[in-house]
C-alpha cells in the first residue's frame, strides 16, 4: 500500500527548487500529517545530502526528494538561437550590473551523484519531473525502500511512467506554476487542467494519481478527491508559508497590485513554465526551448533582480490561484486544505 493511500491528510508540499522547498517547509508538510518534499534540481549532491540529513532531523514522518531527470539538446541544433537569445539580454544583464551566465551544453545537475544519493540515504519518498528515470534506476530505488512518484502532463506521459514502475503518479495540469514536467521540452505542454488530465487517465491507471496545478482551496482538494484522486500537490498555496525559503522580493511580487496576470512562458528558462505576467515575460516569450542552457543565461540576471527588487526581469513562478496564497505556519495552511 502507497504512503498517500495511508497519510493523515492527503497533501504533497511540492518540491520547488530554488531554495523555495527548504528542509523546514518540508518538515512542517509532513507533521502536519502531508508529506513534505525537498527539492533536489539546481543543488550539489553535498547540498541535497545535508537538506536529506535536516528534514530527518525535523521530522519522524514520511518526507521525499524530487530529482530532474536530464534530457540531452540537440546542440547543433539550438546553439545558433541560444547564442542570440544571450546577445539579446545583454542589455538587460547590463542594466542591471551583472553578465549573461555562461552555457553549459552538458548535465550540470549531477544526475548519476543524484541517483545514487537516493540510494544510499533513501528518502521514504523518491519523485522525478522532466521525465522518466530508467527502469533499473526505479527499481534500484525501490530496491533501497523508497517509494517513487513520477510525473506526467498528458495521458501518454502518465501511461509510459506507469510502465516504468511509478508506484504514485503526479498528474500536473495546466494551472501548475513554475515548470511544466513535460517529458519532452520541446513540445507545448497538453493544454489540459488537472481534473480533465485525471479524468481522462483514470481508466488507464492501475496506480494512485495526486494531481497538482492551481490547487489553493479546501474546495479544490474536495473536487479532486471526488474526482479519484488520491491526494493533491501544492506548491503556491505553501510559496508564502513562514518555512518557505522564498526571498523577500519574490513575497512581495507575488502580492504586487500591478502584476495581475499569469503566463506559461520559456522566456526565464527554456522550459514551459507557470509565472507571474511581467515585462520580461513580454519581452522574450520566443526564448529558444534549451533548458538548461537558457536557465544558466539569465540566472545572473534573475539573481540581480531578486537583489534589487526589480519585478519586471524576476522570474515569479505562479499557479493559478496564487492570490489566494497566504503567509502562514505552512501546518496550518496544509490542515485547512484537508478540511
Amino acid at each position: 500500500m502507497s504512503l498517500v493511500e495511508t497519510w493523515e491528510r492527503p497533501v504533497v508540499g511540492a518540491p520547488m527548487a530554488g531554495g523555495v522547498s527548504s528542509p523546514l517547509l518540508a518538515a512542517a508538510v509532513s507533521d502536519a500529517g502531508g508529506l513534505g518534499m525537498l527539492a533536489a534540481g539546481y543543488r550539489t549532491p553535498e547540498q541535497v545530502a545535508a537538506d536529506l540529513v535536516h528534514v530527518r532531523d525535523l521530522t519522524d514522518r514520511p518526507f521525499g526528494v524530487n530529482l530532474f531527470v536530464p534530457r540531452p539538446l540537440d546542440r547543433a541544433a539550438l546553439e545558433p538561437r541560444v547564442d542570440d537569445f544571450a546577445g539579446r539580454i545583454a542589455g538587460e544583464a547590463a542594466a542591471l550590473g551583472t553578465e549573461v551566465g555562461l552555457p553549459s551544453w552538458h548535465d550540470t545537475d549531477h544526475w548519476e551523484a543524484k541517483v545514487h544519493l537516493v540510494e544510499t540515504l533513501a528518502p521514504p519518498v523518491v519523485s522525478c519531473t522532466f521525465g522518466l528515470p530508467g527502469a533499473s534506476v526505479v527499481q534500484r530505488w525501490k530496491g533501497a525502500g523508497c517509494e517513487v512518484h513520477l510525473t506526467a502532463t498528458s495521458v501518454a506521459e502518465a501511461v509510459a511512467a506507469q510502465a516504468a514502475g511509478t508506484d504514485v503518479l503526479v498528474l500536473q495540469g495546466r494551472e501548475a506554476g513554475g515548470h511544466r514536467g513535460t517529458h519532452d521540452p520541446s513540445v507545448e505542454p497538453e493544454p489540459v487542467d488537472h481534473l480533465g488530465l485525471l479524468e481522462a487517465a483514470l481508466p488507464r491507471l492501475g496506480v494512485p494519481a495526486v494531481v497538482a496545478g492551481g490547487v489553493t482551496t479546501p474546495g479544490d482538494v474536495r473536487r479532486a478527491l471526488a474526482a479519484g484522486a488520491a491526494g493533491v500537490q501544492v506548491g503556491t498555496a505553501i510559496l508564502l508559508a513562514h518555512e518557505s525559503g522564498a526571498s523577500r522580493t519574490y513575497r512581495v511580487a507575488l502580492r504586487s497590485q500591478h502584476h495581475t496576470e499569469r503566463v506559461l512562458t520559456r522566456a526565464f528558462t527554456g522550459r514551459v513554465a507557470g509565472a507571474v505576467a511581467n515585462g520580461w515575460t513580454r519581452e522574450y516569450a520566443d526564448a529558444p526551448a534549451a533548458f538548461p542552457v537558457v536557465d544558466q543565461l539569465t540566472k545572473p540576471l534573475r539573481r540581480a533582480a531578486a537583489e534589487q527588487g526589480d519585478l519586471e526581469r524576476l522570474h515569479v513562478w505562479a499557479g493559478s490561484g496564487w492570490r489566494a496564497a497566504q503567509e502562514r505556519p505552512a501546518g496550518e495552511i496544509v490542515r485547512e486544505l484537508a478540511g
